[in-house]
């Protein structure tokens, strides 16, 4: 008996003072350290940053830092093709994913379940740069935001099925079935009655899909690369691999903080939605 008591009073101690001290800590190593180096970093002079560490600068240059970073790197010129290719991507495959997990989400058929296997394979299969690239200058797509938003939205489209499909399961089918019998076409009874419920997932998916496309830099690269649009992203890779920051880390870490920003605070306004967004439908 006395042992049963030792081990919950461990155990409680554990569960209220050593476990969410870990975690901090972990939280601290895997998100603090690298924060503070990239801010810190970017407010020092080129010879300090040359030398990366945690303390602080000796002399501050946060404004000719931000300033030069900004104007020198075309931030404005990338962040206009971030959203070029980020807003089209983004609602056409909440759009076309909406529809798709709709279908699929109301029919029970063998050929169904065979259709969403394949339909979700785009989580765990990754995509064929090389095709994708040979498949674009046949098409006359690449360099072009077209080709890029095409790409993106076949990327993606797996994701946004896989979180809609089981939020729809969750829908009463009997809702549509009252709007057949007054007469409305399924496109209607989608626009109209399907798609003003699916906001929170689609609010969770919309979030998590603009950031993976907003920090890509690898598919961006090979599409398009050599075209006159370019991103955030790719257009810090190709400043920073050319000799305008060469050795200029100061400047790399003011331009990182700079194409972060938007998305983070997105982020952390939006964290919310999209817990109850994963938790209400991907997981049902």
């Amino acid at each position: 008996m006395t042992a049963v008591v030792s081990y919950k009073r461990h155990k409680n101690l554990w569960v209220r003072f050593v476990q969410p001290v870990v975690v901090i800590a972990l939280c601290v190593i895997a998100v603090g350290i690298p924060l503070w180096l990239a801010l810190i970093t970017s407010a020092k002079s080129q010879g300090e940053a040359n030398l990366p560490d945690l303390s602080l600068p000796t002399s501050w240059h946060i404004v000719d830092n931000y300033v030069q970073a900004f104007t020198d790197g075309e931030v404005w010129r990338g962040l206009l093709g971030s959203l070029l290719v980020m807003v089209p991507s983004v609602i056409g495959v909440i759009l076309f994913g909406s529809l798709a997990a709709w279908i699929l989400a109301r029919r029970s058929s063998r050929w169904a379940s065979v259709l969403y296997a394949a339909a979700i394979s785009g989580l765990i299969l990754p995509p064929a740069v090389v095709t994708i690239v040979l498949l674009l200058r046949q098409l006359g797509l690449a360099s072009s935001p077209a080709g890029m938003i095409f790409v993106y939205m076949g990327m993606y489209m797996s994701i946004v099925i896989f979180f809609i499909t089981g939020f729809v399961r969750t829908i009463p089918i009997e809702l549509e079935e009252a709007a057949r019998i007054d007469g409305a076409k399924p496109l209607k009874i989608f626009f109209t009655i399907i798609l003003p419920l699916l906001r929170p997932v689609i609010a969770t998916a919309t979030i998590l899909v603009c950031l993976y496309i907003w920090n890509d830099v690898f598919y961006s690269f090979f599409v398009l690369g050599g075209g006159s649009t370019t991103t955030l992203q790719l257009n810090l890779f190709q400043i920073a691999s050319s000799n305008l920051y060469q050795n200029n880390w100061n400047l790399i870490f003011a331009y990182v903080v700079i194409s972060s920003l938007p998305l983070l605070i997105v982020f952390i306004f939006a964290q919310r939605r999209i817990i109850s967004g994963i938790t209400g439908g991907a997981v049902k």
